[in-house]
C-alpha cells in the first residue's frame, strides 16, 4: 500500500523554480547573504544605464530585483512579458537600505510563468493611480491590486480581526444571521425585494432582529456581514451594501454600558491594527487616533444648543443632526476634550427605530447614541426595549402590525433580559481612519444606485 502526501500551494510554487525556497518579500531581510526566490507580479520595471531595477508585489508586499545584464533579463524580453506579468525571480538576497524592506535580490534567474502581452486599462507602477472615480471602480479587479489600495482593505481586515478579537476576549459567540428575511427589520421601506420562490423575500437591512433573539441564547453575541440599504442616495459617505460589525449583550444597566463596550471594542481595532498593519498605515498616511479612556458625551438637546450658540444654526426641534453639525460638534470635541470621538446620546424617539428603549425620565429621547469619529457618524447603538407588552406598545405607535413580527416578539414573550448593542460601519470606519474623499474609494467592490459590477 502506497503512502501519499499531499503538497500544498506553497510547496508546489517552490518547485517552479530551481533558483531557491519562496521567501515572502515581508521576510527578506531576514535571509540576508542567502539564495532565494521571489514570486508575484511584475509591478514596474525601471531602466538605470546598464542597471534594471524590477519591482515584484507578492501577497504581502514588495521586493525590488536588480538585473545587471541583459542576460538575466532575457526571459522577459523573449515571453514579451510586460508589467502585472506572473513571475518567479532568483537571486541572492542583498542589503540596500534604499529599496523596499531594505533588501534587494541580486544575480538573477528570471521565470515567467505568466505572462502579460497587453497595456492595462489603468497605469499602476507609479506611486498613486491617476484615475477617476469611474475608472478605479470599473476596473477594479485590477485596480485594487494597486499598494495603496490594497493597503486600506488590508486595515479592513485587520479591523475585523481585532473586532472579533476584542469581542471574543469577552466572552462573546460569533453568529451568522439570515440576509433573506420577511420583513423590514426597521419598519422602512429602504428594503430590496427579491423573489423568493412563490412570495416575495427582502435583503436583510441589519442583523438586529437575529442579534436581538440570540441574546437569548447565548447572552453576548457579535457578527461581521453585509447589510442592504435600498436607500436612493448618491453621497461620498453612503454605498447600498456594506459591512456591519454588530453586537449585542444582556444585563445591561442602560445604554451607558453598552457604550463603554463600545469604547473597548474601537481601542481593541486600533490595537490590532497598530500591532498588524505599520506598514499600510504610513503608505496611507493614516493615523491611529488615541481612544479616551472615557470618551466624551454630550446629549443630544445640548448638541443643539451648542451648535446654536458656536454657530448660530438653530437645529431645535429637528430629529437628527445634519453632517456639518456632525462636523462641528467633531471640531467641538477635539478642541475642547482633545477627542476624536463624541458621542451623541439622547435621540429624539420619533427618530430611533421601534426597538429603542426611552429614557424613563424623559420618554421623548431615547436610551441611545450616535458615535462621531473626527466629525462623521460611525456608529449607531444603544439600549432596546425587552418587555414583550412595551413591544406591542411600540409597534402600535409605528403603525406596524405584530402579526409579521410573531416569531421575533416571542423572544420577548419567553423572557428577556435588559440589553443593547451596536453596529459599527466597517468602510465608514476605513474611509474615516485614512482620509478618503469617498466612501467607495475604501470599498472593495462598491454597490450604489447604478454599479452592479464589477
Amino acid at each position: 500500500m502506497s503512502q501519499q502526501t499531499t503538497e500544498t500551494p506553497e510547496t508546489t510554487t517552490q518547485q517552479m523554480s530551481a533558483g531557491g525556497e519562496r521567501v515572502r518579500s515581508s521576510e527578506l531581510a531576514a535571509h540576508i547573504g542567502e539564495q532565494a526566490c521571489v514570486m508575484g507580479w511584475l509591478r514596474s520595471v525601471r531602466k538605470l544605464g546598464a542597471i534594471t531595477f524590477l519591482i515584484v508585489r507578492d501577497g504581502w508586499g514588495e521586493a525590488q530585483a536588480v538585473a545587471a545584464s541583459a542576460a538575466e533579463l532575457a526571459p522577459l524580453s523573449e515571453a514579451g512579458a510586460a508589467v502585472e506579468s506572473v513571475v518567479a525571480i532568483s537571486g541572492t538576497i542583498t542589503a540596500a537600505p534604499q529599496a523596499p524592506g531594505g533588501v534587494e535580490l541580486r544575480a538573477l534567474s528570471i521565470e515567467v510563468i505568466t505572462p502579460v502581452r497587453e497595456a492595462l486599462p489603468v497605469t499602476l507602477s507609479k506611486r498613486e493611480v491617476k484615475a477617476s472615480l469611474t475608472a478605479l471602480l470599473d476596473e477594479a479587479v485590477v485596480t485594487n491590486r494597486h499598494p495603496q489600495r490594497r493597503a486600506a482593505f488590508r486595515l479592513a481586515a485587520s479591523a475585523m480581526a481585532g473586532f472579533r478579537e476584542t469581542l471574543g476576549a469577552r466572552g462573546f459567540t460569533e453568529i451568522q444571521t439570515p440576509k433573506l428575511v420577511a420583513a423590514a427589520t426597521e419598519g422602512g421601506a429602504n428594503v430590496f425585494a427579491v423573489q423568493y420562490f412563490d412570495r416575495t423575500a427582502y435583503l436583510a437591512q441589519s442583523p438586529q432582529f437575529y442579534k436581538q433573539v440570540m441574546v437569548g441564547v447565548f447572552e453576548r453575541v457579535f457578527e461581521v456581514g453585509p447589510v442592504f440599504r435600498a436607500e436612493p442616495h448618491d453621497t461620498t459617505r453612503h454605498t447600498n451594501e456594506y459591512v456591519s460589525l454588530d453586537a449585542e449583550f444582556g444585563f445591561i444597566a442602560d445604554h451607558f454600558t453598552v457604550m463603554a463596550l463600545l469604547r473597548d471594542t474601537l481601542a481593541g481595532i486600533f490595537a490590532h491594527m497598530a500591532a498588524d498593519c505599520g506598514a499600510e498605515l504610513a503608505l496611507l498616511g493614516a493615523h491611529l487616533p488615541t481612544v479616551p479612556a472615557r470618551i466624551p458625551h454630550i446629549h443630544f438637546t445640548e448638541a443643539q444648543e451648542l451648535l446654536l450658540r458656536l454657530h448660530g444654526v438653530d437645529s431645535r426641534g429637528e430629529p437628527d443632526l445634519a453632517p456639518q453639525e456632525e462636523r462641528w460638534l467633531g471640531e467641538w470635541a477635539l478642541a475642547e476634550h482633545g477627542s476624536d470621538f463624541l458621542y451623541v446620546t439622547g435621540y429624539p424617539m420619533r427618530k430611533r427605530p421601534f426597538y429603542t428603549h426611552p429614557d424613563p425620565a424623559r420618554p421623548e429621547y431615547s436610551n441611545s447614541f450616535d458615535l462621531l469619529f473626527r466629525g462623521t457618524e460611525l456608529v449607531t447603538g444603544g439600549q432596546r426595549l425587552h418587555h414583550y407588552a412595551d413591544y406591542l406598545a411600540a409597534l402600535e405607535r409605528a403603525g406596524l402590525a405584530p402579526e409579521p413580527f410573531g416569531w421575533y416578539l416571542d423572544a420577548f414573550r419567553y423572557g428577556m433580559p435588559p440589553e443593547g448593542g451596536f453596529a459599527i460601519g466597517l468602510e465608514r470606519l476605513i474611509a474615516q481612519l485614512t482620509g478618503a474623499t469617498n466612501i467607495k474609494l475604501v470599498t472593495l467592490f462598491p454597490r450604489d444606485l447604478t454599479r452592479l459590477t464589477p
